[in-house]
């Protein structure tokens, strides 16, 4: 028996407010046998969901007594311009080394 009933898979692009509609940011589930599906966000004058909406609808689809596992595509970093202005020196000094092989490039 899998250990999850539910899968939700959410792209998170986009760079803009938690309020912003972002063409980007999508919502799949999949439950028991069935394929994934879209969900499309609730009905309001935005046509594609936002930041917040998918945090509100996280918190109330886990409240539900279903095992469920969220997997969420975003690339969590620091911001590009932190690493435009720091050289490879001192990035490897705050990460631990994590950015010595950007000083081979």
């Amino acid at each position: 028996m899998p250990n999850f009933q539910r899968y939700i898979g959410i792209d998170y692009s986009g760079a803009e407010t938690p309020t912003s509609s972002l063409k980007g940011l999508r919502v799949y589930m999949a439950s028991g046998g069935n394929p994934p599906v879209e969900i499309l966000p609730p009905p309001s004058n935005r046509k594609y969901w936002t930041r917040r909406g998918v945090a509100e609808w996280l918190v109330q689809i886990l409240s539900e007594d279903v095992p469920t596992i969220v997997g969420i595509d975003h690339a969590f970093s620091f911001p590009l311009r932190y690493f435009e202005t720091r050289s490879p020196a001192g990035l490897a000094k705050i990460s631990g080394g994590l950015s010595a092989p950007l000083a081979d490039r």
